[in-house]
């Protein structure tokens, strides 16, 4: 359950995103919000352009379908289907999906039997660089807003260090607040949908069907997921008793 200090720190977090969001239109005159391990940092662009997200989420070999998806229409005078009940596969892999307004920039899979800790989260950034520098020309130099959450490896001192020598700024994510990551209202939600009721022989036949349904994502799909940053966080003002004086 949120504490009082959780809900105030969920509406000053997303004060600050709104109002960076109305200086980059120029509407008003207001305070900055990216903040990075060396400090702030001045509000001199559109932060959607150089923003990327990211986070961890678990993907089965054998995935049962949910209930709802596996729900069927039927008259009346149809017979009972039966069903088995299929147990999720206990062979599993991490994925780390890092995406912008314009698609997946970088999946990385954490082989079975390894941990997420500083150290591999940290090569995993340093991939997520240079496919930066593939895919997305003049974002290094223009400046990197990245949106994770506050998991121990994503904060931890080695991740911060990495963070500043690149120069890279961090978007603030208030605590126990999942509603309000984007991979998991926006992403991984249909990802699991899609995977439900699919059974993978490898693992390389797993992380090949996940590459084909990123590929396939309409740039729309990613375009919302991003703006849906600010309808999640007005909501979250409204939530949580509006406007809190600095």
């Amino acid at each position: 359950m949120l504490t009082e200090d959780h809900k105030l720190q969920r509406v000053e977090i997303s004060q600050r995103l709104l109002q960076r969001c109305q200086q980059d239109n120029g509407d008003e005159d207001t305070t900055h919000i990216g903040v990075g391990p060396g400090g702030d940092f001045q509000a001199n662009n559109n932060l959607f352009d150089n923003l990327i997200t990211g986070d961890e989420t678990w993907v089965h070999l054998n995935t049962p379908e949910t209930k709802r998806d596996s729900m069927t229409w039927k008259h009346p005078s149809s017979p009972v289907t039966k069903k088995f009940k299929v147990q999720r596969s206990a062979a599993n892999v991490v994925a780390t999906v890092f995406w912008d307004a314009k698609g997946v920039i970088l999946l990385d899979i954490l082989p079975q039997g390894q941990c997420i800790n500083a150290a591999r989260y940290c090569n995993t950034l340093d991939h997520l660089k240079e496919a930066i520098r593939r895919k997305r020309p003049g974002l290094l130099r223009r400046g990197v807003v990245l949106k994770h959450d506050n998991a121990t490896h994503h904060s931890a001192n080695l991740t911060q260090q990495w963070l500043q020598r690149y120069g890279w700024k961090i978007l603030p994510h208030p605590a126990h607040s999942l509603d309000l990551a984007p991979s998991n209202f926006h992403l991984f939600g249909p990802l699991k949908r899609h995977l439900g009721g699919m059974a993978f022989e490898t693992e390389d036949d797993l992380i090949s069907e996940l590459r084909n349904w990123f590929d396939n994502l309409d740039v729309d799909f990613f375009r919302v997921g991003i703006n849906s940053l600010l309808s999640r966080r007005q909501k979250c003002i409204d939530l949580h008793g509006g406007y809190v004086e600095k």
